[in-house]
């Protein structure tokens, strides 16, 4: 009986340290460090004007993400890093514009990080699922954690399930096919 016992427990501890050693395969919203590296990527989008935010965003690509075409969608591997910037702003509160009446980069305010990996983001509750995509959040200096609700990053997601769970996405195949 003891045997049995311990055989018994031996088997469920091999289990149990077996999903451990896959959790680091696996991230979760909010376990994505920021590459160090991001601003050599190419860049998905420059200079995304969001009045409406007062912010100005810069969005980086992970090389492995150039391979995706508006057809396929964007592969396991891909990484995407946004800044976020706010708008300067005039002496008398309104958005200042340069010569072309695009916004102008202030001070940069968070930096947010959106991966994808095969099995990602399972742990989310199917109304919130972005396919295998996973979000994570950061103040300015890109290592401290931001106070942003990443459910917020999904709900805003979710809609886009056609175009990968990725904002600005014909926007971006149209602009690579220039």
């Amino acid at each position: 009986m003891t045997r049995a016992l311990t055989s018994t427990c031996l088997a469920l501890l091999a289990a149990l340290t077996a999903g451990c050693a896959m959790a680091p395969g696996t991230p979760k919203d909010g376990e994505l460090a920021v590459p160090a590296d991001y601003r050599s990527w190419p860049k998905f989008l420059s200079a995304v004007q969001r009045p409406d935010a007062k912010q100005v965003r810069e969005i980086y690509m992970n090389p492995a993400a150039t391979a995706a075409t508006a057809s396929t969608g964007f592969g396991p591997g891909t990484v995407f890093v946004m800044e976020n910037y706010a708008a300067l702003e005039t002496t008398d509160g309104k958005l200042a514009t340069d010569a072309e009446g695009k916004l102008i980069k202030a001070e940069l305010l968070r930096v947010f990080v959106m991966g994808k990996g095969a099995g990602w983001g399972q742990e989310v509750p199917e109304s919130l699922r972005n396919g295998n995509w996973v979000y994570a959040s950061y103040l300015a200096d890109a290592r401290s954690k931001g106070p942003e609700d990443l459910t917020t990053c999904r709900a805003c997601h979710l809609p886009l399930a056609n175009k990968d769970f990725v904002p600005r996405y014909d926007e971006h195949f149209s602009a690579a096919r220039r």
